[in-house]
């Protein structure tokens, strides 16, 4: 097989973003409410709530942002590895070899759609992760390490990245 680059679909990505922003807009209203600026009356736990999830969530639009530049492949497949950056886990994991995965699945997580690959032999990829990633992905009691990929930001959905990932994988097998 060939090997296929999937590089960002950069409406998927503005719409994600205008959704986001759309977010902190919201939460930015619903803080300058609970500080008082409209009652005069200090509400403090949505306050808290509010600005946490603000703070957060502006750092990760800042991110995307900055990661429009980025205009590399996000997930790339062929014969030997797979890549991904799709997410923080994929992105720090970096490269995996088809012959350590044991498994493929497609869940569904919060709003997203993933693409969660299994891998066995674990301590050949320890290295790469910091301690709370490998928290993360390490499932002790398996021995197995599980990688999420996600399409939220791509030209294909997550039903079709599911299906290059198992061919690309059962391909290995043929050679």
């Amino acid at each position: 097989m060939n090997e296929i680059s999937l590089y960002r679909n950069k409406r998927k990505t503005t719409q994600m973003l205008f959704f986001s922003g759309a977010i902190c807009l919201l939460l930015f209203i619903v803080l300058l409410y609970s500080i008082g600026l409209f009652d005069g009356v200090f509400k403090a736990k949505p306050t808290v709530f509010s600005g946490g999830a603000l703070l957060v969530l502006l750092i990760l639009v800042l991110i995307n942002l900055l990661s429009l530049r980025d205009k590399s492949a996000q997930i790339i497949l062929n014969d030997a590895f797979f890549l991904g950056k799709t997410t923080p886990l994929a992105k720090a994991f970096g490269q995996g070899d088809w012959a350590d995965v044991k498994a493929i699945d497609l869940q569904k997580v919060g709003g997203d759609t993933l693409v969660i690959v299994t891998l066995g032999n674990p301590n050949k990829y320890k290295g790469r992760l910091s301690s709370l990633l490998w928290k993360m992905a390490y499932q002790e009691s398996a021995d197995e390490l599980t990688i999420m990929y996600s399409a939220s930001t791509i030209d294909v959905d997550a039903s079709e990245l599911y299906n290059l990932f198992v061919s690309y994988w059962k391909a290995k097998d043929s050679h």
